[in-house]
């Protein structure tokens, strides 16, 4: 006897992962058997529908059925269980548990969620019959009936409604089963039909199973007629389009993409080729792969669901002997636009054939329209294994299958680029220009403005109110003089009119601020939109199109959102959306060209709240260039990680366009830039070996290998293996024994590298340490050797047969993804000095800037000491480091103009002086004054990486001469001013913040000083 548990999904399940869903699956257990469901990602109603059978040898037996959340890094978060026992179901109703929802209880008495959701089983016996046994255990089960199906069907798999895995258990001994009385009793009792007859118990219940099993063999070879099999193929899908309901497409499945092809046709058009009956591309695709009696179903609805079964004797290989296939399709989607199709592949006859099912999953989207004015379609195949058994060669089965599904969809696309014209490349990257023409900012209206701030019951309480006093001003007559008034000042007379003007008081504070909300909420163009690339190289460029479901950070339930893209040390701020959730921006942005392609492409999205206030981080997410197709993000909506963007499901769509304008010549610029580091020549790698370095690591087309060494990995043990070196990664891959090694590396997410002098542990070899970023390389992380307390991943590689060439080139590539600041002081340096040669006016337009004076102090301390403030010296860097200015560098001062000196400046703010870590550049002029008893400092400061920076310069000059007090000291006096380069309307609110900072940086500059000079 068997007990059959049909586990179809659950609802309002708990959030256990930090993107407020779960990737539950369900563990069945009895006894000693256990078997799960399979995983479904990122939902918290889940639906399974598998099932599973059990043999029962002892009622007293306890089912239970556990819900899980599968964790990637960690172990699986418990969600909630429950349990049956045996006889209970065996003394149910018909020896079954109807269709139903049961609560989830929770494993502690405490639990971190009370409400554990339901899941919905299905639990009933069934007699364990030859018939039963023979034929498959997978049942179609519907969410919406009440009882299952007792009608058995075609084993077929799949992730979608309705779908069942397959599980096969062996028959065990009768005798054995039927060795206890008490469990054979209760057979005769199910078997018998009249419970009032006593006759023998064997010819009962032999009796009872022949006529039920004569009843189920009438059931399944009575014939069915369906009307969908008279039917067309096109008729078919037009059905199917008018049942769509607007399915989401579904993801590309983890086993990997087989194939990724543009094609110059309609989606329509292409799916009636691959799956038509009438179609001769699967025969002559049998014919291609060898594949003999092919057998193609007819399309059937089941479900509300189109399917179809095809059979075919597989050729044979080196290892298989030719075997029968069946393939179980399904159509998922199918719109007219995009089409949807999830085969299930079972070769039951191979080795270990019956534990698993290798699935594809058939895409087609439509593509660009190409500039010939042809419509392109886009067709992805992705494939998964699914193992219905657990097995010890489950790794040995993916990588075989691995390897014959590439070698088949080879010759698949071969086949189909002669029966379809593939798309050029070159065709679809000059779509980028007609993309971005059609971008267009979105208009704002300031009555549309006004409607959206001031239609809100804030401003028509405080209207109502006010003119609710107004009117009580005028019947009322003035009240005699009091307590502690006086003329023209009228006090609360009493706790209830106090109460009644403090109201009114925060009421016209909260409408002044929307009206000054108003006021700034207008067209503000972004400082970097619409900024043309300089340059011949990589190009990168990006659209940000819109947003969706921006977190509200703000009182009135909105946010001012903006946008800043890095990428190479490069930023690009997009434009400030005032009082938006769901902002607009249509904004385009280039990237300066850039020798080697980019890495990664950083997004975050702030609330504007002035250069300096402490900012608000809205959300962020990575584009990582080596790990995504470029073809992929030509129209994306990325999802925002951090709390706020997850709690509210925060997404950007963004279109990104990388290309290369120099062709060819980019690798070897790249290669000749690298041999002047290096000293030693690098020759070009031949396609065939760059394309074996991308098929290892999974690198996109434009990736090219520079050198390669041989050399060991330090963990435990070292292993043997080989480093490639590449523009943008460095990876590591070894094979010893069968068992592969393979992670690699983005150069940016390397902090520093030094190198260990060689020790007997190492063999006399140098060792070369890498530090990586704090949480950088954490799927590399089974290579690194240690990790530090700050959670640095550090990486250990030695036994180099050329040390010192392999120490150059990797020093030199690390070093060409990241600029120092002494580089960057440098490019100034050039930068100001060809300004120089381009203007005669004053210096730097400081007589053009109106200054005022904010700070004027005495202090005991003589000039000569004081100004060392500006020398380079030891108090200089101890005085900006202390005001939060990091990684600062200067220059030496130069003599300019007789006793005028001129030096260049730049440091990073520290995250507590400004949340957007802005950088300054700075150029400072000091002269002696006109009596020789002082000296005169002048600066103009550029910010950069801030909201609005390149808008203004912020001009200072500092005087500092001797003072007549005594003991003899100096008086200090600090001028300020802002040398407007654009319009804004936030001139006020900048001024504010930049002089609110600079004094908090005087002050602390001073005090520094003063503190410095008394303890010398």
């Amino acid at each position: 006897m068997k007990l059959v548990v049909q586990v179809m999904g659950a609802r309002d399940l708990p959030a256990m992962d930090l993107n407020g869903l779960s990737d539950p699956y369900v563990k069945v257990k009895l006894g000693k058997h256990k078997f799960k469901t399979k995983v479904v990602k990122k939902t918290l109603n889940p639906y399974w529908g598998e099932e599973f059978a059990f043999r029962v040898d002892d009622l007293n037996d306890e089912l239970l059925i556990s819900v899980l959340d599968e964790d990637k890094y960690f172990n699986d978060d418990f969600v909630g269980c429950v349990k049956f026992p045996v006889s209970k179901v065996f003394d149910s109703h018909n020896k079954c548990l109807d269709t139903a929802w049961h609560p989830l209880q929770p494993k502690s008495k405490k639990p971190k969620h009370r409400d554990c959701g339901e899941i919905l089983l299905n639990i009933s016996f069934t007699p364990n019959n030859a018939f039963s046994d023979s034929a498959s255990e997978s049942r179609d089960v519907d969410i919406g009936s009440e009882s299952p199906s007792r009608s058995f069907v075609s084993d077929t798999a799949s992730p979608q409604r309705g779908k069942l895995d397959e599980v096969t258990f062996h028959k065990d001994d009768k005798e054995k089963s039927l060795a206890q009385k008490s469990l054979a009793g209760r057979l005769v009792q199910m078997f018998n039909k009249n419970p009032d007859a006593a006759p023998p118990a064997s010819i009962s219940s032999a009796h009872s199973s022949k006529a039920d099993l004569t009843e189920l063999v009438d059931m399944s070879e009575a014939p069915s007629e369906d009307p969908s099999s008279s039917v067309s193929f096109e008729e078919l899908i037009k059905t199917m389009q008018s049942r769509d309901q607007a399915a989401e497409t579904p993801d590309n499945l983890p086993g990997g993409v087989l194939l990724d092809q543009m094609y110059v046709t309609e989606p329509k058009h292409l799916n009636t080729l691959l799956f038509s009956p009438d179609s001769t591309f699967p025969k002559a695709l049998a014919d291609v792969h060898g594949t003999t009696e092919l057998e193609q179903g007819p399309w059937k609805f089941e479900n509300d669901c189109l399917k179809r079964v095809v059979t075919y004797i597989k050729a044979a290989s080196k290892l298989v002997k030719a075997c029968k296939g069946t393939e179980d399709q399904q159509y998922l989607r199918a719109d007219g636009k995009v089409f949807a199709v999830l085969a299930s592949v079972n070769t039951p006859d191979v080795p270990y054939g019956k534990t698993f099912r290798t699935e594809l999953l058939y895409c087609i989207t439509p593509g660009p329209e190409l500039p010939s004015g042809e419509q392109s379609t886009r067709l992805v195949i992705s494939w998964r294994m699914n193992f219905l058994q657990s097995t010890m060669m489950k790794g040995m089965i993916e990588n075989g299958a691995r390897q014959g599904l590439k070698d088949s969809y080879e010759q698949y696309a071969t086949l189909l680029s002669q029966n379809v014209k593939p798309a050029d490349s070159k065709d679809l990257g000059s779509n980028k220009d007609q993309v971005l023409a059609s971008l267009q900012a979105e208009p704002q209206s300031d009555w549309k403005l006004a409607v959206q701030y001031f239609a809100n019951f804030t401003v028509v309480s405080t209207f109502f109110i006010g003119f609710y006093m107004l009117v009580h001003i005028w019947l009322a007559t003035p009240s005699t003089i009091q307590g502690l008034e006086f003329v023209g000042l009228d006090l609360p007379d009493s706790l209830g009119e106090f109460i009644v003007c403090g109201v009114l008081v925060l009421q016209g504070e909260r409408v002044l601020g929307l009206i000054s909300r108003f006021m700034q909420a207008r067209v503000q163009k972004g400082s970097d939109h619409g900024v043309k690339a300089r340059g011949d190289g990589w190009l990168l460029t990006v659209a940000l199109i819109e947003g969706s479901n921006i977190a509200a950070v703000d009182s009135s339930g909105f946010s001012d959102p903006y946008v800043v893209f890095t990428c190479n040390g490069k930023t690009r701020t997009s434009s400030i959306k005032f009082q938006k959730c769901n902002p607009m921006w249509n904004e385009i942005f280039e990237f300066d060209a850039m020798d080697e392609p980019p890495s990664v492409l950083d997004v975050e999205i702030y609330d504007f709240d002035g250069p300096f206030d402490e900012a608000t981080s809205l959300g962020h997410a990575e584009i990582n260039f080596v790990k995504t197709n470029i073809s992929d993000l030509a129209d994306l909506w990325i999802p925002l990680r951090g709390k706020l963007a997850q709690a509210c499901q925060s997404k950007l769509h963004l279109r990104i366009f990388l290309n290369n304008t120099r062709g060819g010549n980019v690798v070897n610029h790249f290669l000749n830039k690298m041999e002047k580091e290096v000293g030693k020549k690098i020759t070009v790698r031949s396609p065939q070996t760059n394309s074996a370095f991308q098929k290892l690591f999974g690198l996109p087309p434009e990736e090219f290998l520079i050198n390669d060494f041989t050399c060991h990995l330090k963990r435990k043990m070292p292993l043997q293996g080989r480093l490639f070196l590449s523009a943008r990664i460095i990876g590591f891959h070894a094979n010893l024994f069968g068992r592969k090694t393979k992670f690699f590396l983005l150069w940016e997410d390397i902090e520093d590298i030094h190198i260990v002098p060689p020790t007997l542990s190492s063999m006399g070899s140098p060792t070369i340490v890498m530090t990586l970023r704090q949480g950088r390389g954490v799927d590399a992380r089974h290579g690194a050797k240690t990790q530090d307390e700050e959670g640095r991943l550090k990486f250990h590689f030695q036994s180099f047969v050329s040390f010192n060439v392999a120490n150059r080139t990797i020093m030199a590539l690390w070093k060409a993804r990241s600029l120092s600041p002494e580089q960057k002081v440098q490019i100034i340096e050039e930068e100001s000095e060809v300004k120089s040669l381009q203007t005669d006016e004053t210096f730097l337009g400081l007589d053009d800037v109106s200054l005022s004076e904010i700070y004027s102090s005495t202090y005991s301390v003589p000039t000569n000491f004081f100004v060392e403030l500006f020398g380079g010296g030891d108090l200089d860097r101890r005085v900006m480091e202390k005001a939060g200015c990091l990684n600062y560098s200067h220059t030496p001062w130069e003599s300019e103009n007789g006793d005028v000196y001129v030096r260049q400046i730049y440091y990073r703010y520290d995250k507590r002086v400004s949340q957007y870590k802005g950088e300054v550049t700075s150029t400072q002029q000091k002269s002696c004054l006109s009596d020789r008893n002082g000296w005169l400092f002048q600066e103009v400061m550029t910010l950069h990486a801030i909201p609005l920076g390149d808008y203004f310069n912020v001009h200072i000059r500092y005087q500092i001469e001797d003072s007549s007090s005594t003991p003899p000291g100096c008086q200090v006096k600090v001028s300020f001013g802002i040398e407007w380069l654009k319009s804004t309307k936030h001139q006020k609110r900048i001024t504010k913040n930049v002089l609110k900072n600079l004094q908090d940086r005087l002050k602390v500059s001073f005090a520094v000083v003063e503190k410095e000079f008394r303890t010398r």
